[in-house]
């Protein structure tokens, strides 16, 4: 298995949903750099578990540990491993679980890869837990981005089928990005974020879940950014991305949509603003043949309902191998993705900091 992404900016995650610990180590940071650690546990904090009633009852502090890389409060050239230790674990919720795959979840694959030694628990290495420390990685690069005047924020566009505001992808700034990560849930429009919330504790008291889209622009990025064929900034974005366990889809710009448009809608007239060539829309999403344009870049992941559902389901009992049922147990999310859009954030500032450094 693959546990590094990134050449220039390296990041390897290590551990499991219920390993006693589990981290991150970053290869590629510059010397002399002074990381703002206490901006890092904040952007860590936005996904932390058991903080609102739409999230698992969980209980994780997400307290990193700098465990190497530092000197003095600055990067020394040396890798920077940081770790963080599970407290809350219930693995005996599992223990029924070892030989019945759960729907839509890793065991089944990963039972047929890794036999009985595969880690059932809490879903092992494949869980949203180690999304944690991505974000760790991510908050640092997106630190080193900010240097150089790129700014990432996202939202959550939809969940449960009710729509947020989307972002304007020609005149979006840093500020609105901005007020969206203040906010306990991260919508732009609080009365659609309200609705969300109902569908989404309405889906939990049904013993169900939902799954939502989150929206990621980038701002401040120079034109001709990317390494097309293969390492075009939607290759390596949309690549990490899917290390994001819920994504099941990725879209840049008018994404699926514009396979209904013409050509005379679709296209982005370009035009001159400010001394600078810009294009007058913005459907393109910022990117073209995997170079960046100068606008601003404008992205969707879409993040599937939680699989644990507390509702019977049908599953084969591999030892047996006779159709069965389980029911599920345990702490989980009845909606991922509010948890996911600073996931989706870190994401996207390593795949573009491997690209700028």
């Amino acid at each position: 298995m693959s546990y590094s992404f990134g050449n220039s900016f390296r990041v390897t995650l290590f551990g499991q949903s219920h390993s006693e610990a589990l981290g991150v180590v970053i290869e590629g940071l510059p010397a002399g750099f002074t990381p703002d650690l206490d901006a890092a546990q904040r952007f860590l904090n936005r996904r932390a578990p058991g903080n609102a009633p739409w999230s698992t009852a969980r209980q994780e502090d997400d307290r990193f540990e700098i465990v190497s890389g530092l000197a003095d409060g600055k990067t020394c050239g040396a890798p920077l491993c940081a770790v963080l230790f599970n407290k809350n674990t219930r693995s005996s919720d599992y223990d029924a679980l070892f030989m019945k795959p759960r729907p839509s979840h890793a065991d089944f694959p990963a039972y047929m890869k890794f036999g009985e030694s595969h880690d059932i628990r809490g879903g092992g290495s494949f869980s949203g837990r180690l999304t944690a420390p991505l974000c760790f990685a991510g908050a640092l690069a997106m630190q080193l981005l900010e240097k150089q005047g790129i700014a990432i924020g996202a939202h959550l566009a939809a969940a449960a089928g009710i729509e947020d505001l989307p972002f304007d992808p020609v005149e979006i700034n840093k500020e609105t990005m901005e007020q969206v990560k203040t906010k306990a849930f991260p919508v732009q429009n609080d009365d659609a974020g309200k609705r969300m919330i109902e569908a989404i504790l309405a889906a939990k008291a049904d013993g169900d879940s939902v799954g939502g889209i989150i929206e990621c622009a980038v701002t401040g990025l120079p034109a001709g950014c990317g390494e097309p064929p293969f390492d075009g900034i939607e290759n390596r974005i949309a690549q990490i991305l899917f290390a994001i366990p819920a994504v099941k889809g990725v879209e840049f710009g008018s994404g699926f949509a514009s396979a209904a448009m013409r050509g005379s809608e679709h296209n982005d007239p370009f035009c001159v603003k400010d001394g600078c060539v810009k294009t007058e829309t913005n459907r393109h999403g910022g990117v073209l043949g995997g170079l960046t344009t100068g606008m601003p870049l404008v992205f969707r992941a879409a993040i599937k309902p939680t699989p644990s559902i507390a509702k019977e389901q049908k599953t084969v009992d591999l030892k047996t191998m006779e159709e069965t049922t389980i029911q599920i147990q345990g702490r989980h999310d009845p909606c991922i993705a509010p948890r996911a859009v600073p996931c989706v954030e870190a994401a996207a500032a390593i795949a573009l900091i491997n690209s700028l450094l």
